[in-house]
Parts: C-alpha cells; structure tokens; sequence
C-alpha cells in the first residue's frame, strides 16, 4: 500500500507526518505501507494546500498512490474543516474508486502531534496546549530548546516526532481524540470498504 502525506509546506512537516503516519498505519495493522511525504510539488502555504487546483495537480501527478492524507494545521480557524470536506468530495469526483484522499487539520498545529508523545514539563497543561492557537512557539520550540534540539534539522521535530511515533498507541492517539484518532478511524474505514 502506497501512501502519500501531503502537508502544506514539508520542509519542517515531513519530519513530524512520516514517522506519525507510519505508525498510524502500524497501528492498523498495516505495518508495511510505503508512507511517504509529497516533496513536489511544495506547496508552501495552507492556502496552496487547500487549493483544489494544487490538490488535483498531485492527485494526477502520482498515479501509483493508494491513498493521498492532506494534513494542514487548524491555525484556529474554525471552519478549516469544512473546507478540508469540501476537498474530500472533489477528490472523490476525480479518483478511481481504488484510490482514496482523506483530510485532516491539526487541532491546532501538527507539532502538538509530537508533544502528544513526551512526558512535558509538569506545570504545562495538556488542556491548554491543545487550546493555544500558536502552540509551535509557546510550547514545540521552547520544549525542543529545552532538549537541546533546536538546531537539529526540523528544529527537533525529526526527534520528537520519532519518540511520539513509538508512543503511538499509548499516548498520541489518545490524546488527540479530534484530529489523530479521527484520521485513523476515517482512514480504518477506507481501508475496510469493499
């Protein structure tokens, strides 16, 4: 199985989606998928990403994918998803009913993904870091400082994203009941169909 992760600008997100991904799909009894983070065209923007121009354009480009993940950051606008739906039908108007695309918004960035999976310091609240709007700067990079990682490529997503990966099961999925543990039930679904 052949999956491709398209986020609005990989340059920082392919090192939280990867190995994310990868253990979703571990998780669904699908160790083996070929997950895989969508380099070209670089979209650069959520609004790029969100295009159905750009979206059809990696649809048509990649052929041989099994099934396209859009994962953008929810940034606090509340009808991101709505928009996300809205992709989701076109993409099921132009794909083959072998192939699947399925969207996601992080509540509200990608990078709470990877916090899911540390032990965070204990006067943080887990409440409010899924609440910030902006929690990249209050809470991933002062963490990533903390551990000393921010000079590491990704500014220390590349390992925090990989230690959350093997606390997939126990920690992420469970603590980010909206966006991960949606994504993996829509995406258990389609694996599910006839």
């Amino acid at each position: 199985m052949r999956v491709l992760v398209i986020p609005e600008d990989f340059r920082k997100d392919a090192f939280l989606l990867e190995p994310l991904v990868a253990a979703m799909f571990a998780h669904l009894g699908k160790p083996r998928a070929r997950v895989r983070v969508c380099r070209n065209p670089l979209l650069g923007a959520v609004s790029q990403a969100l295009s159905w121009e750009r979206i059809q354009e990696i649809l048509d480009l990649y052929p041989m994918v099994d099934l396209f993940l859009l994962c953008v950051d929810r940034d606090g606008v509340v009808t991101r998803e709505q928009s996300l739906r809205r992709l989701e039908a076109r993409a099921a108007e132009h794909l083959s009913v072998q192939r699947g695309f399925l969207a996601e918004n992080a509540w509200q960035e990608l990078e709470v993904w990877a916090l899911a999976g540390q032990d965070l310091p204990p006067d943080w609240s887990w409440s409010e870091v899924r609440q910030e709007v902006n929690p990249k700067e209050r809470y991933f990079e002062p963490y990533a400082a903390s551990r000393g990682m921010q000079d590491e490529p990704g500014g220390g997503r590349r390992t925090l994203a990989l230690e959350a990966a093997q606390r997939y099961t126990s920690r992420v999925r469970m603590l980010c009941p909206e966006d991960v543990a949606g994504l993996e039930a829509r995406i258990a679904r389609w694996l599910a169909r006839p």
